[in-house]
This record gives C-alpha cells, structure tokens and sequence, in this order.
C-alpha cells in the first residue's frame, strides 16, 4: 500500500492546477439549479472542455492515483462537477470501458467523454431498492431485440438523459442473482414514459420511468444474457468507490466554513461544538485516508475498486450526515432558513444513507466479503 504520490504525479497535478487556474476564470455563469435543461448544456459544455483539454480520459485511461488527484484538483479549484453527465462518466462508461465489446466501447465512450450523450441509471424499481436482485422490469427475446416491460425509480437525470443503463429481468425461472442482464437503452425509444420526481430539497434530479414493451436491440447488451448481476457489479464499485472523492474535499472546506462561521456568531465558545467540529475534522480526515487505501488496493489489483469502497461509502453517507448536523448546531434557529447556507444540504444529507446502497446494504457486504461472516438466512 502507497499512500503517496510519485514526482510523475505530482507534475500532473502542476499542470492540472495551472490548466484550471487559466480557464474557470472564462466559464459562463451557472444555469439555475431548476433548468435540467440549462444545467445539461453546462455541464456537457464544461466536459467538452476537458475533453479539447486532454483530461476527459481521467475516469477510464488514467490510473486510479491521477483520477484521485483530478478530482480532488477539480473540485479545489471550485471547477463545474460531472453533474448531469454523472452516471456516463462515473458509472455505465466504465462499466462499458471494462465489460463492453470493442464495438461497444467505440460507440458509446467517445460521446461520453466528449458531453455529446448523456446517461441516467435503471436500477432501482418500487419494490425492488436496496434488495436490488428482487427487481422485476422483464425483457423477452423477440427476434433480434429485447421487449422490456416494467418501472424504474430514483433514475438520475432521466429528463436529459439520452440512454439508461438499465437492468432487466431475462430468465425469470433462474435463481435471482442469475436472471438479470444489462442493458444499454435509448431514451427517445417508443414506449419510454418519463415521469420526474421532486425531492424534499426541491431539486427534481430523480425520475420515474415506464417501459411499455420497449424494443432494445440485443447489440445493447453489455456482457452476456443473465450476467448482468455480474456487471452490476462492476457498474457499483465504481459508485462506491471513488465516485465520492469530490464530495469528500467539499466536506472538508464546508467544515472548515462551518469553523470560520462559529467563531464569527460566538458559538466557537461552546467547547461542545469546537469537540464536535474537531472530530468531524478527523472524521474525513481519516476518509481521505480511506480513499487512498482504496486507490492504492485498485492499482495494486489492477482493477475495479474493491470491497473497500463499501467500507468508505457506510462511513461517508454518516458523516456527511453528521456534518450538516453540526452545521446546524452552528447556525442555531436560521438552520430552518432554507436560504441559508447548508440547510439544503442538510436536507440532501438524508438520502446518502440510502443511495448507491443503503447503509443496511453496506453492512451486510462487509460482514460477508471482508469478515467473513456466513449470511444471514
């Protein structure tokens, strides 16, 4: 395990950061949170950019030590996030990148990393959310496609999204984990409904969506029919690895902002609160220790992230909890302004624990696969 960075590294991220410091000074404005559409061209806008650059490879190409310093670079300099292009770049790309046919990988890739496509994920169904492997959305062989019918939930950025990553059921007599393939589908298919979904914090990044005997061309499958569990797999130790990085260096300026607005409104002088901010302090210090573990362990492995993204993503999903709890110790009463700062996030907070797997989830895969520990019956 390294937990350093060679003289290579730190020169990319020399030039990361003079890259950074010539070009978000001429960035436009950022649309409104409420515009999808606005935020999609920005955020595409913003990954073309990269791309013109030279860095829009850093997610797939690059190995896990230079992504890790593109993110935590990026989003020191406050640079835009993958945003809309979120689930292409952090999660079906590399999927593809590692699972996909040459074909494949020619076809979807490149409009990825240049913006020109965007992608939102069909995992998660109403009665099949943190019991993934329980989903029933069925597709059946007709000729040379798949008819999918059935409902997805929580699916990111549907209403801009140009294809889904999608899981279906294809051989419902198999043994659940054994049943289910994944599936490339393109949005403007007919029989694709897409409903949005507002969340407790307004924002309206999630959606429902309807298949109503939706034909996807067997060319869209991504590894082998009733592997797709496999896959899935693969799509999240990506999601819990290190997709977070980012979140993870804005928590820990939030903090030190949380810090600078207590000694500002006095409540600095309450030794509960300075005890409660040094251990957040410690508390993603030790996270980012995490993550270059779990960096370290993927290149030493030469593949995905491992287990030990499930470890990080149990521990992050509270403290970011934690955090915006103490923010709100801080704040006092105006923590209820949802115009000031961090009472959004706060509301954000809630869902970490159960998003990209809940917590409850995430116990169980270290139990198992790091404690060894039989399964539950």
């Amino acid at each position: 395990m390294n937990l350093t960075y060679s003289a290579e590294d730190e020169e990319f991220r020399a030039r990361l950061k003079d890259w950074l410091a010539a070009v978000l000074p001429g960035l436009p404005d950022r649309p409104d949170p409420s515009d999808w559409p606005g935020r999609r061209a920005y955020d595409t806008g913003w990954q073309r950019t990269l791309y013109d650059a030279g860095y829009a490879d850093v997610h797939w190409d690059a190995s896990p030590t230079r992504r890790l310093i593109f993110l935590e670079e990026t989003e020191r300099a406050g640079a835009p996030y993958v945003g809309a292009n979120f689930v292409g770049l952090l999660h079906a790309g590399p999927t593809i990148a590692a699972e996909g046919t040459p074909g494949q990988r020619a076809r979807w890739l490149a409009p990825v990393l240049r913006g020109d496509e965007v992608w939102c994920q069909g995992f998660s169904e109403p009665d099949a959310g943190s019991d993934l492997a329980s989903l029933r959305t069925r597709a059946v062989r007709d000729g040379d496609a798949y008819v999918v019918t059935g409902a997805k939930i929580w699916t990111s950025h549907a209403e801009v999204a140009d294809w889904c990553e999608l899981l279906v059921r294809t051989d419902p007599d198999a043994p659940r984990h054994r049943g289910i393939t994944w599936l490339a589908l393109p949005m403007d298919a007919p029989g694709v409904t897409v409903r949005p979904l507002r969340t407790l914090a307004g924002s309206a990044e999630f959606a429902e969506v309807f298949l109503d005997e939706v034909r996807v061309p067997l060319a869209n499958r991504v590894g082998a029919e009733n592997d797709g569990w496999r896959v899935t797999m693969v799509t999240l130790s990506y999601e819990r690895g290190t997709a977070f990085v980012g979140e993870v260096v804005a928590c820990r300026r939030v903090l030190t902002e949380i810090a600078a607005e207590a000694r500002k409104n006095g409540s600095w002088d309450d030794p509960v609160i300075r005890r409660r901010l040094g251990r957040m302090y410690a508390e993603f210090g030790a996270l980012w220790r995490l993550i270059q573990w779990n960096v370290s362990e993927s290149e030493r492995i030469g593949g995905a992230p491992g287990v030990g993204g499930s470890v990080f993503k149990l521990r992050y999903s509270h403290a970011r909890q934690d955090l915006y709890e103490a923010a709100a110790a801080v704040l006092g009463p105006d923590a209820l302004d949802l115009d000031r700062p961090w009472s959004l996030e706060r509301l954000s907070s809630l869902s970490y624990t159960i998003a990209a797997g809940t917590s409850q989830i995430q116990r169980n895969i270290v139990a198992e696969r790091i404690l060894g520990l039989p399964k539950g019956r």
